[in-house]
């Protein structure tokens, strides 16, 4: 039976190699946008984050407007991503908070990330990688349930998650891997209805682990 290092080790190559661009699925032009579109999706899928923030983004171009906007004008547009409520509230705080006292400029640790309002670690790791460069293990929902079936994890916890991810996936890597998790387990092993008959992946790990097979 091998070793999650080594079940590890194969999926990131095997993720590379069907999904050799990792793209974060959130649009966002500013590192800001990205802030707030990662609050959004709490609860939200993706798609209809990107659709939200089209409009959220035109009529608040910059990070001043967030900061001095109106919650309940902002509430109003974010509805379709639920919670809508206590989201526009700390998005407007997060954005004040980032004008007003820390001059626009976006921490560079997880610590201090998590220090504004409504980001929890999952946005936090987002920036971490995708602004900042630097390693990175968002914990989403496609995560958990992937890594989960391929024995990387016995929890669900995300942050716990995290720190047994954080242990087996290179850093360098462990951003784009959670980019590419996302894709996959859209269009192969999702929640409900894994195609595990036609998973690209599982052929790759089949081949390359003595025919292992993952636990859906």
């Amino acid at each position: 039976m091998p070793t999650k290092k080594q079940i590890a080790e194969q999926v990131v190559k095997g993720l590379e190699i069907i999904y050799p661009e990792a793209k974060c699925s959130l649009n966002y032009t500013h590192p800001y946008e990205l802030m707030i579109a990662g609050r959004l999706s709490a609860q939200c899928t993706d798609a209809r984050v990107n659709i939200v923030t089209k409009e959220l983004f035109r009529k608040y171009p910059t990070l001043k407007s967030f900061a001095d906007a109106e919650i309940d004008e902002v509430a109003e547009i974010i509805r379709p991503c639920g919670l809508y409520k206590t989201k526009a509230k700390s998005i407007v705080e997060m954005a004040h908070q980032l004008y007003y006292d820390l001059n626009g400029v976006i921490p560079e640790t997880i610590e201090e990330l998590t220090k504004l309002s409504g980001i929890g670690r999952k946005t936090a790791n987002l920036i971490m990688g995708d602004v900042h460069g630097k390693p990175a293990i968002v914990a989403d929902t496609h995560c958990i349930r992937i890594t989960g079936r391929f024995g990387l994890t016995k929890s669900t916890d995300p942050k716990l998650v995290e720190q047994d991810l954080r242990k087996l996936i290179p850093p360098e890597k462990g951003s784009d891997f959670c980019h590419r998790l996302v894709i996959f387990g859209r269009d192969t092993c999702s929640a409900r209805k894994p195609d595990c008959e036609h998973c690209p992946l599982r052929v790759y790990l089949d081949e390359h682990l003595n025919g292992f097979k993952c636990k859906v």
